[in-house]
């Protein structure tokens, strides 16, 4: 993130979700209490799997980080988010614009593959359940973890050292309720060809390359339910199964649509999808996947029949 400051910005304004009076309250309300059951759930979560000694286990090691990361990014963005519904201006100074920037982008990549992480951990309970415990090792989970967080440092690094790189003259009002990449570069009064194409290639691997593991995974795992002989078993898995792939196909389907939209230039399309996996997935991820890990393990019983 070390960078020259070329802009003659030192602060922004964030225009917020909406520019209709009789919405702001309604919307700082709605997206306080989307915010709170956030916050409780996943350290409810947390909390729960680090006192829990029968929660130690690879699958839950992956669901404590993911909620640790809904934690901690719907935090860089929400508060600001709030406070836009109820001031006149919301200003955000540009060092903690590119702040916000960054960690908003390091906890969404790692997010990315943290789920593929878990895709993983799935395949090879559901897959290969007498030899889950040797692939999926404690050493294997932290492997993958702390790849998943170089992941995000190397995307978030990339991101803001190429917006640093860039010159802001005179418009500051950022058409979004936080600093993000896309509506940061139509206010540059510099070229952002570079900043772009990065977008393009970081972007494109962060979610190209985890929705493929996940789709390959997932693809095994479907032929693997459909061998076990137990119907009951069979419809269980498939029930569980179907929570985390709606939270997945969220998560990675808002994001995809939000930067193909802003890149072909329809910016409030992309403010309203960026809401989903911003504010709605973290809400609803933590309850569906702690019950799809729990019927997950009795999909490796049956799986190992």
């Amino acid at each position: 993130m070390v960078s020259t400051n070329n802009s003659l910005v030192t602060e922004f304004v964030l225009a917020g979700l909406t520019d209709h009076p009789e919405f702001q309250q309604p919307l700082f309300f709605l997206f306080l209490v989307i915010y709170v059951v956030t916050m409780v759930g996943n350290l409810g979560l947390i909390t729960l799997i680090s006192q829990n000694s029968h929660l130690h286990t690879p699958m839950y090691y992956f669901l404590f980080h993911l909620s640790f990361i809904d934690l901690c990014y719907s935090s860089v963005f929400t508060p600001k988010m709030l406070m836009n519904f109820v001031s006149e201006k919301n200003i955000i100074s540009y060092v903690g614009c590119m702040t916000q920037l960054f960690f908003f982008l390091f906890f969404v990549i790692s997010e990315c593959y943290m789920l593929t992480s878990m895709a993983y951990d799935r395949y090879m309970a559901i897959c290969n359940p007498l030899l889950y415990k040797v692939t999926v090792s404690h050493q294997v989970c932290s492997m993958l973890t702390f790849a998943a967080y170089i992941m995000g440092m190397a995307g978030a690094t990339a991101h803001t050292g190429c917006m640093l790189s860039l010159s802001f003259c005179s418009a500051n009002i950022i058409n979004h309720y936080l600093c993000d990449i896309l509506p940061l570069l139509q206010l540059s009064c510099t070229s952002t060809y570079v900043n772009e194409v990065v977008v393009l290639i970081v972007v494109g691997i962060n979610i190209t390359v985890p929705s493929f593991t996940i789709l390959i995974s997932y693809v095994f795992i479907v032929t693997s339910i459909l061998h076990i002989k137990s119907t009951q078993g069979r419809s269980k898995a498939f029930s569980t199964c179907s929570s985390h792939v709606i939270a997945l196909s969220l998560f990675f389907g808002s994001a995809a649509f939000m930067y193909l939209k802003y890149c072909s230039g329809s910016v409030e399309q992309g403010k309203v999808s960026s809401v989903f996996y911003t504010n709605v997935v973290p809400m609803l991820k933590s309850p569906h996947l702690q019950f799809e890990e729990q019927g997950c393990q009795s999909c490796t019983e049956e799986s190992s029949d």
